[in-house]
């Protein structure tokens, strides 16, 4: 009886170990598809309103690249903090894109009531494949991608940020 015990409790701490490692395997940042970084500099996004803002336009100046949606409660639960990075460290050339994988009309009223200081550009469904381009694999959000002032992606964050991220994302250059 008690071989039985530890036979199972090894089988279900295998199993568990398994999936832990599956999830931490799925979840995590993986490569940059090659030319992704570049194609990327070369992308052209709306505002909620209409006026278009070039990727282009975020080039020479650290950037931390958000992707998120109005109906993703992390992503929601971060915006406030992404937009005091962004007022704390623009005086320093920091350079803050949220890019809304959603509806213009959904993102129009969620920044109604709650304005934020930085840019939003509308990546619609193109926004998941733009974010697996650059290690998001699962394409979930919210993803945060953080650049350079060269261009070149420095860290990568799937899930929710953290006042700690933004603190060693700050000290980049």
């Amino acid at each position: 009886m008690r071989r039985r015990r530890l036979l199972y409790a090894g089988v279900a701490a295998a199993a568990g170990l398994g999936g832990a490692g599956g999830a931490w395997w799925k979840f995590q940042p993986h490569a940059v598809d090659p030319g992704a970084q570049q194609a990327l500099w070369g992308e052209a996004f709306t505002t909620p309103d209409g006026a278009a803002l070039a990727m282009q336009s975020f080039r020479g100046k650290p950037l931390l690249l958000n992707f998120w949606a109005t109906w993703c409660p992390p992503c929601i639960a971060e915006l406030p903090m992404l937009n005091a990075f962004f007022r704390d460290n623009a005086v320093r050339g920091w350079q803050v894109l949220g890019l809304a994988v959603d509806q213009p009309s959904a993102v129009r009223t969620f920044l109604g009531r709650l304005p934020l200081d930085f840019p939003v550009g509308m990546a619609g469904l193109g926004g998941t494949d733009l974010s697996r381009a650059l290690g998001n694999l699962t394409g979930g959000l919210p993803f945060t991608v953080v650049f350079s002032a060269g261009g070149q992606v420095l860290h990568r964050k799937m899930g929710q940020v953290t006042p700690q991220d933004l603190k060693q994302w700050a000290a980049v250059r």
